[in-house]
């Protein structure tokens, strides 16, 4: 789990990047769990709150150089 004041460190191509991975990755899951392979169903929770996490703080750093 990624907490804000990690990711305000990072550059905003690096969050993108970041979003990018845990999106990919959120989709293998969703593919699993349809077919009943994923041990742990929490965790798709966990990636969709880090996404929402991740694009908070881009709109955060978007919003100060504007």
């Amino acid at each position: 789990m990624a907490k804000a004041k990690e990711l305000q460190e990072l550059s905003v191509s690096e969050l993108d990047k970041k979003s990018r991975d845990l999106s990919e990755e959120l989709l293998n899951l969703r593919l699993r769990k349809q077919t009943g392979q994923v041990e742990r169903p929490h965790e798709l929770n966990i990636l969709r709150k880090d996404i929402a996490r991740i694009k908070t703080v881009i709109a955060q750093k978007n919003a100060q150089v504007n």
